[in-house]
């Protein structure tokens, strides 16, 4: 049995959190709903739960503009670009920072988990953030493929 090389299993749950995100969030544009609704909420008989005054920030940019679930949207996608890697950015020193990475995936868990769809991305993200933080004590690196530069897709 070998080591587990903790930066390739962040990878694969980064890819997987990063696809979930772009999901949630194109449902989140669909079905627009505050996820933290409920603290410090009215609760009415006829009316059900009416948020808090003081939320009103977060009700007009995720229930009446999505702006955060479009934001999730572009940091997931973004997130893709760098895990798959595009091939743009195939090769670079972006694409082996797991700095960038781990920065990333934190700042995608917090705008994911502002709207109803967008939890379990969130969670998962985090996930990926602590693989990649245990990469990075461990002191992992992801080699560069020097043998592989110059043979993109021909065949």
């Amino acid at each position: 049995m070998g080591n587990l090389i903790w930066h390739e299993w962040a990878r694969y749950v980064s890819i997987t959190a990063s696809l979930y995100s772009i999901w949630a969030a194109f449902y989140g544009i669909l079905y627009r709903k505050f996820f933290w609704d409920f603290i410090g909420g009215t609760l009415r008989a006829p009316g059900g739960l009416q948020p808090s005054p003081g939320i009103a920030l977060f009700i007009d940019i995720i229930v009446k503009a999505p702006v955060v679930q479009l934001i999730t949207m572009f940091m997931a996608m973004g997130m893709v670009a760098l895990e798959f890697p595009a091939p743009f950015v195939k090769g670079t020193s972006i694409q082996r920072n797991f700095t960038i990475k781990l920065v990333m995936l934190i700042m995608q868990a917090f705008s994911a988990i502002m709207f109803y769809q967008g939890t379990n991305g969130a969670i998962y993200s985090l996930v990926a953030a602590i693989g990649y933080g245990r990469a990075m004590m461990l002191g992992e690196v992801m080699e560069e493929a020097k043998n592989n530069k110059g043979r993109g897709g021909k065949a």
